[in-house]
């Protein structure tokens, strides 16, 4: 399950940021948004 949600939240975050960021830069936020997701999914408790 915390895969599913790790990503879930790693491809809503990478395609947000494709569509709003220049390429480059949503090249770079690729490993913050990796970091989040791994958070949110195995890190906060949440799920």
């Amino acid at each position: 399950m915390r895969r599913k949600i790790f990503w879930t939240v790693f491809i809503a975050l990478g395609l947000l940021a494709d569509f709003t960021l220049p390429l480059l830069w949503g090249l770079v936020a690729t490993i913050p948004i990796g970091i989040v997701s791994w958070w949110v999914a195995y890190r906060s408790d949440w799920f």
